[in-house]
């Protein structure tokens, strides 16, 4: 017996105990493969016993040759592959090895493309839904979906400008040193086009889809629901929330929610003594910010952060993009869905650089003393769990408690401060109540997307402004 690790990672390797007579459920596998982070099918191993019988008398190179035929007869595009003999237990095996393929997506020549575009979701085969095969056919095609022109939605050049001012001060507010502010260039139209967050239109400027999901943001599924539960099941909510807006308003506001339900502690540092998270708050931020870079735009669905007693778990949709593993991401490669809001996220100082992210999560989660953070792929999204101290529940809660109340009134006294500020005014962009009670735009904004009950927004772009709302 032989456990499928031996040859690699265990859900994309299958065991075939002769060649099937039915070539498209062999051929199945191969395409999957192809279409996601590549495989390996190994004939010569019982599937359901994992014994070693081997190929037996046949010659493993013209076995190869013919299953090499099949494979590119069968197949559209020509699919990369190796086939290869290898010695397992004294036994002669055939390891079909399949790369993850560039020309996305493959399916069988002879059938639609609908049917037969298979993907590998948890170590099963299966036909890749309309979403999905869209992605495949943008992977094939080279192209970011956030990239593309935005049909319908004209160019505003005030728009655009507010746009470029804004990313700048976001920028600036998430320098660390002034030498680093000193190195923040102004945002222009064009650097916006070479990002890709513009395009053109003939020879006029048009907006993209990341144009739209950092201004208006009218998506219904480009948001992120956070929640907290009590215990460490999907059953009692403790608080949830659900942010829309600009995507990185969005990230903010998740960020801060996140804040508010995990520990903190206190530290003594020189004469000053210093709130102390549980968790490593800085790789958290960057962990939500690669969950709205790297999804996909296209799914249904939206961005989950759920916080219980034991972990964090931050939920994204979209599979693994172009041909990327696990195994991959941790040693730090990344291959972007999203490369001009990858892009502009790297400009506001939102993340550092590509591919660091996930590598640095699972240093700090080591010098936490934490648990490693676990990666996992379930149907068409990608879940990252991050583990909480196990301490004492009470005290945990009571740590919980106190950690609430100290946040809550320091945003309570920000919104009782942006009130009395909206009183002096008639109404007042973020920036201008960001500069009136000494916070940062990024925070600002952040309460503003709490304060409903209180503020009336005016306008829907990055022009937009706030004042008090008016009671009848």
């Amino acid at each position: 017996m032989i456990s499928k690790e031996y040859f690699g990672e265990g859900k994309n390797i299958e065991f075939k105990q002769e060649l099937p007579s039915k070539h498209e459920k062999f051929l199945k596998d191969i395409i999957a493969f192809a279409n996601t982070s590549g495989g390996k099918t190994i004939i010569g191993i019982v599937d359901e016993t994992k014994e070693v019988v081997g190929i037996g008398d046949q010659s493993p190179f013209k076995l190869s040759d013919s299953i090499s035929s099949m494979i590119s007869d069968a197949c559209t595009p020509l699919i990369e592959n190796d086939i290869y003999p290898q010695t397992v237990e004294g036994k002669t095996v055939l390891v079909v090895e399949v790369y993850p393929g560039k020309q996305r997506p493959y399916y069988l020549a002879n059938k639609r493309k609908e049917d037969t575009a298979y993907i590998r979701v948890n170590g099963i085969s299966r036909p890749a839904d309309p979403t999905t095969l869209k992605e495949l056919e943008l992977e094939g095609a080279n192209k970011s979906y956030d990239s593309m022109q935005d049909i319908g939605m004209e160019y505003d050049e005030g728009k655009t400008l507010e746009l470029c001012k804004t990313v700048k001060d976001i920028a600036l507010s998430n320098c660390e040193t002034e030498d680093q502010k000193a190195a923040v260039k102004d945002m222009t139209v064009g650097k916006l086009e070479d990002m890709g967050v513009l395009c053109r239109k003939g020879k006029a400027l048009a907006p993209t889809h990341a144009f739209s999901l950092l201004t208006d943001n009218k998506s219904r599924f480009a948001k992120i629901q956070c929640a907290t539960f009590k215990g460490n099941v999907r059953d009692e909510f403790i608080d949830r929330k659900e942010f829309g807006g600009p995507i990185y308003e969005q990230l903010t506001a998740a960020f801060q929610f996140i804040l508010r339900h995990i520990n903190t502690g206190a530290r003594v540092d020189g004469f000053y003594t210093k709130d102390v998270y549980e968790l490593p708050i800085k790789s958290i931020r960057e962990l939500v910010a690669n969950a709205v870079i790297h999804r996909s735009y296209l799914a249904e669905s939206k961005i989950q952060v759920s916080v219980f007693d034991d972990r964090l778990e931050v939920v994204s949709p979209g599979m693994l993009y172009g041909g990327m593993n696990f195994e991959a991401m941790k040693s730090g490669r990344s291959k972007c869905r999203n490369q001009a809001i990858a892009d502009i996220f790297q400009y506001m100082h939102i993340v550092d650089a590509w591919g660091t992210g996930i590598p640095r999560l699972i240093t700090a989660c080591k010098q936490y003393g934490l648990q490693e953070p676990t990666f996992e792929e379930f149907g068409d999204g990608i879940k990252v769990t991050i583990y909480r101290t196990q301490a004492d529940k009470q005290i945990s809660r009571q740590a919980d408690k106190q950690a609430d109340k100290q946040i809550n009134k320091r945003t309570s006294e920000h919104i009782n401060a942006i009130e009395r500020y909206l009183d002096s005014v008639e109404d007042a962009s973020a920036k201008d109540i960001a500069d009136a009670i000494g916070l940062s735009p990024a925070r600002t904004r952040a309460i503003l997307s709490e304060m409903s009950n209180q503020i009336e927004v005016i306008g829907i772009t990055n022009g937009r402004r706030y004042r008090k709302r008016q009671i009848p």
